[in-house]
């Protein structure tokens, strides 16, 4: 009995202490945590620093590569209809209203988390009255994410965003929508604008590198010619081994008739011995 009482109050006293140390492990693991989340927090405010600092040095590049793609024609319609998120939002009446899209611009505000603006500039066109189109994302003073855009002045007859029936485009074709919406809708739309996808993947993706998806079609037939080019090749290759092997088969044939030659005459010598 006496024993067990033993082994008892020495059970429950590792218990204690070791709940204690357990305790007190939370506490120094709590301490260290505060000490990376004021690391991160510091190196949040760094990156913004370089980010605002670079996006002043992109600046005149942007600029320059505006001047660049207005010498191309169709340049951004073509970037819009071979992206294949974007391409999947429009109708045939979107690509052809988009067709007098002639320059695009994405800002980012000065403190960047704040929000950013996308502006499209069209020529005249007889869809709307409007020389530029613009969305804008930001925070509001409660800290929530909102969005206002510019109010299309649709000319009569022409508003995109009231036809339901659109077709598809051909690349739209690849998403099931029985009614797809107008792409114009997207400026009127601000029911959520901390999840605008078509924002995000305009200012994310697109704005960064436009060209890599103007060329997208050209690439694609670059990498069609090389495969024709491999299988050429390979059907080379295949009528090489053919060659040779039917050159070895007449090797073959020529090696019997010396080796019967030789026996020939290895008989006939043999007859006059």
């Amino acid at each position: 009995m006496v024993c067990n009482f033993i082994s008892e109050a020495l059970f429950k006293s590792f218990l204690f202490l070791l709940e204690k140390e357990q305790q007190e492990a939370i506490e120094h693991i709590d301490e260290v945590q505060n000490e990376i989340d004021r690391l991160n927090e510091q190196a949040s405010e760094e990156i913004l620093k370089v980010e605002q600092k670079y996006n002043k040095l992109r600046q005149p590049f942007f600029q320059k590569r505006s001047e660049l793609i207005a010498k191309i024609p169709n340049f951004w319609v073509t970037t819009f209809v071979n992206h294949p998120q974007v391409s999947a939002l429009l109708g045939e009446e979107d690509e052809e209203a988009l067709h007098y899209l002639s320059r695009v611009e994405v800002t980012e505000f000065e403190d960047i988390k704040s929000g950013y603006r996308i502006d499209f500039y069209f020529d005249e066109n007889p869809y709307f009255e409007n020389k530029a189109l613009s969305k804008e994302f930001n925070v509001n003073e409660s800290g929530d994410p909102v969005s206002k855009s510019t109010e299309i002045k649709w000319k009569a007859g022409k508003d995109l965003t009231k036809r339901t029936g659109q077709t598809p485009n051909k690349a739209g074709k690849k998403r099931q929508h029985e009614e797809p919406e107008s792409f114009f809708t997207w400026f009127t739309d601000h029911s959520d604008a901390g999840a605008d996808e078509l924002g995000e993947v305009i200012k994310d993706d697109i704005w960064p590198n436009p060209l890599q998806y103007y060329l997208v079609p050209d690439m694609e037939d670059e990498e069609g010619e090389g495969d024709d080019d491999d299988d050429d090749e390979e059907e080379g290759l295949e009528d090489i081994d053919e060659g040779e092997e039917e050159e070895g088969e007449d090797e073959d044939e020529d090696g019997d008739g010396e080796d019967g030659e030789v026996r020939i005459l290895l008989k006939m010598c043999s007859l006059d011995c």
